[in-house]
C-alpha cells in the first residue's frame, strides 16, 4: 500500500512516499480503507522529535486521526461489520500505525461509527480534539448544566469543541480570543461570553463577569504564560483543567486559592491495551452530540492531499490556520 513515511525526526521535508506492506489483522482489530485525517499539533511534535517517549518506531507513518470505511474485520470484531464508515483517534504513535496511508489496522475499540450528517473530511476532524475536550471538561472537571466556564483559545482545535461541548452541556460559556475574525467565530460556535484578550485584562474580565470572585472552571487550552492567567482568573476552591502543562510556574495561587489543577493528555490512554477503549466510550458519546446537530467542527477553508502532508504541516505551524487542517486521501 501507499504510505507517507518518515525515517527520521525533522522538519517537514522527512516525509517521504513509499510503497510498504500491509500489516496482517490480528483479533479484535479492522483494516480501514482512509479516506481523510487531520493535522494536530502532537503529529508536529511526533514529526520532529521533540516527544519521542510516544513516537512510533522507523519507518514510522503518522498521524493518530483517521476517517475511512471498514473493509475486514478481524476476529472477535462484533461491533462492526465490512462497509461501516468509522472515526477515530487510532495510531501514529508508540506502537500503533498512522493514518498517512492507504489502509490503517486498527484496535476495534477506539473507533465509533461516523455520524451520519457530517462528511468523511469533518469526521477527521474530530477525534483527538473531542476526546481531549470530553475528557477535560466531565471526566476531570466534572462541567455541569449551570455552571460557569471560561475557555482559553475558543476557536483552537481543542477549544471549538469545547465551546460547543459545554454549551450542549447547559453551562454558561466565557471564552478568550485574539481578534474580531474569532470573536465572531466564537459567538457562532455558541460562546455566550467573548473575550479579546490582546485587549481585556484578567482583572477586567474577571471583575466584568464574576464581580471579581473568578470563575469555578476555567479550561486553558493555550498554555505557557497563559496559564499564569488561569491561576489568577479562577475561583477560590476553582478548577484549573489544561492539555499544555510543558512549563514552569510559581504554584503559589493554587495553594492561596485552593485549586484544583487537571492535565489532560488523551495520547496516555490511547497507547494503554487496557484503557484504550474509554476513547471508543468517549466518540460514541460525541457521535450521539453531533446527530443531534450541537455539535460540528471548523474545518479550515484549504484541504490537503495526503502526499502535501509536509505543506499541511508548515501551514498549521504558521499559525494561519483557522479551524482543523484536513488532508483527503486521493489514492
Amino acid at each position: 500500500m501507499k504510505a507517507m513515511i518518515i525515517e527520521t525526526f525533522g522538519d517537514s521535508s522527512v516525509f517521504k512516499l513509499k510503497e510498504i506492506e500491509s500489516p496482517d489483522l490480528l483479533p479484535g482489530q479492522v483494516r480501514v480503507k482512509v479516506k481523510a485525517t487531520s493535522v494536530n499539533p502532537i503529529d508536529i511534535k511526533v514529526r520532529s522529535g521533540a516527544v519521542p517517549a510516544v513516537s512510533p518506531a522507523f519507518p514510522a507513518v503518522l498521524h493518530g486521526d483517521v476517517a475511512g470505511v471498514i473493509e475486514e474485520v478481524g476476529e472477535g470484531v462484533k461491533s462492526f461489520q465490512i462497509g461501516d464508515e468509522v472515526y477515530g483517534c487510532a495510531g501514529g504513535f508508540k506502537g500503533l500505525a498512522g493514518a498517512l496511508a492507504e489502509y490503517m489496522i486498527v484496535d476495534a475499540k477506539v473507533l465509533a461509527h461516523k455520524p451520519q450528517n457530517i462528511s468523511m473530511e469533518e469526521a477527521a476532524a474530530i477525534p483527538l480534539v473531542g476526546i481531549t475536550a470530553w475528557e477535560s471538561l466531565f471526566i476531570k472537571g466534572g462541567l455541569k448544566a449551570g455552571k460557569d466556564i471560561l475557555i482559553h483559545g475558543g476557536t483552537g482545535g481543542v477549544g471549538h469543541i469545547a465551546v460547543q461541548l459545554a454549551r450542549w452541556a447547559g453551562a454558561t460559556v466565557h471564552t478568550t480570543v485574539s481578534s474580531m475574525e474569532k470573536q465572531a467565530i466564537a459567538r457562532e460556535l455558541g460562546a455566550n461570553h467573548v473575550i479579546n484578550y490582546r485587549e481585556t485584562s484578567v482583572k477586567e474580565y474577571v471583575g466584568k463577569y464574576t464581580a471579581g470572585k473568578g470563575f469555578p472552571i476555567i479550561f486553558d487550552t493555550v498554555g505557557g504564560r497563559n496559564l499564569d492567567n488561569s491561576f489568577e482568573g479562577a475561583a477560590v476552591n476553582g478548577t484549573v483543567l489544561t492539555i499544555a502543562a510543558r512549563s514552569t510556574h510559581d504554584l503559589t495561587p493554587l495553594h492561596s486559592k485552593g485549586l484544583s489543577f487537571h492535565v489532560t493528555f488523551m495520547l496516555l490512554k490511547l497507547l494503554d491495551e487496557t484503557t484504550r477503549f474509554e476513547h471508543g466510550d468517549i466518540l460514541r458519546s460525541i457521535t450521539a452530540v453531533i446527530e443531534a446537530n450541537r455539535l460540528k467542527p471548523l474545518l479550515n477553508k484549504k484541504t490537503f492531499s495526503f502526499e502535501d502532508v509536509g505543506e499541511a504541516h508548515d501551514y498549521l505551524e504558521s499559525g494561519k490556520a483557522v479551524g482543523k487542517v484536513v488532508l483527503v486521501n486521493k489514492w
